[in-house]
């Protein structure tokens, strides 16, 4: 367990944004972690658990206790019948993961390539692209309950999981995940290939498979083409990935010409469709290459905002609000933000 405290939180996250960490506590193993929260949670200093730092709006005063940096790293692979089991510790980087599963012939989390961060975000917001979600291969999560001083394991039938939603991102702070186990299907093959976008880049109609690793490439291509992998030296890529989240509606709340997915039956009873935010952001008038100051949408995908070195949070979220400002006013939709604005 590693202790400094010359670290901002700008350093940490991909938007790079964010300010002085009061007290940073770098962990590399389950049990540090567990030992960092609890002391922070006995002492009564604020506590924020960081992980990639790729879905977070960190705020421009920083933080005025403890950052706890998640750096465990392990992955347990157990036989499970017809299935292949891997228990996952918090900290390890969701890429390298999704590349071990493709090289080692396991199916089910290919189209999951490229999104930055650490698996132990991913059942936070149900982490999901082109067809895939966690939702549909997690068989446990292992949380730190920071109420009852306890390890606890979750069933998926626990999480309440919905589109880029879960029970942990609804009780923010209340649970530190540890690990996660995910079930994947031995097969040289993909899942059948659900979304559109990518059954066209492969060659494949939709339903098909194809081999994991064209589905890791086809994916980390169309990604890099948005700006969507990580990379210091795309200035695309400092983002938090998709800002918005798409928006559910009635069927008869849609918007005429835009994208649209069935997604459902309501709480009501009413049938409802996904629409495109990139679309609905483009077209309020914030398309790709917008910029207010240091901020604004990506020139490659108009679902990102992006940072210029400088930029402030105060600055994107002002933005944000004027992008989601323009989408109700044009079209009676609101927007809802995907990362987490973090405040001390």
């Amino acid at each position: 367990m590693q202790v400094r405290r010359d670290v901002r939180l700008a350093d940490l996250t991909t938007l790079a944004v964010g300010g002085p960490i009061d007290r940073l506590v770098e962990v590399t193993t389950r049990e540090e972690l567990v030992a960092a929260v609890r002391e922070a949670d006995d002492a009564g200093r604020p506590l924020l658990v960081l992980g990639g730092g790729s879905n977070v709006v960190a705020p421009d005063s920083g933080w005025p206790g403890d950052v706890v940096l998640v750096r465990t790293r392990g992955v347990a692979r157990r036989d499970a019948g017809e299935s292949v089991e891997l228990e996952v510790e918090a900290g390890e980087p969701w890429d390298d993961l999704v590349a071990v599963t493709v090289e080692q012939g396991l199916a089910g989390m290919e189209a999951l390539s490229g999104i930055p961060g650490a698996t132990g975000a991913t059942p936070v917001q149900n982490v999901g692209a082109y067809g895939q979600e966690v939702a549909t291969l997690i068989t446990e999560v292992r949380v730190y309950d920071r109420a009852a001083g306890v390890e606890r394991v979750f069933q998926p039938a626990e999480l309440g999981f919905s589109y880029r939603d879960s029970r942990l991102k609804q009780q923010p702070g209340a649970y530190v995940v540890l690990a996660v186990t995910f079930a994947l299907r031995p097969s040289a093959q993909s899942s059948a290939v659900s979304y559109a976008e990518l059954a066209k880049k492969l060659g494949v109609e939709l339903g098909d498979t194809a081999p994991l690793a064209d589905v890791r490439a086809a994916v980390l291509e169309l990604r890099r083409g948005k700006g969507m992998v990580w990379d210091p030296a795309d200035p695309d890529s400092r983002s938090a990935g998709s800002f918005f989240t798409n928006p559910v509606v009635p069927v008869a709340a849609a918007v005429p010409d835009c994208p649209s997915w069935p997604a459902g039956i309501g709480a009501d009873g009413a049938a409802q469709v996904k629409l495109s935010a990139a679309w609905l952001v483009q077209h309020a008038g914030y398309g790709r290459g917008t910029r207010v100051g240091k901020v604004g949408t990506s020139s490659r995908h108009s679902l990102a905002l992006t940072t210029e070195p400088g930029a402030t949070a105060a600055e994107l979220m002002a933005f944000a609000q004027q992008v989601i400002a323009a989408v109700w006013e044009k079209y009676g939709v609101t927007l809802v933000p995907e990362p987490t604005a973090v405040r001390p």
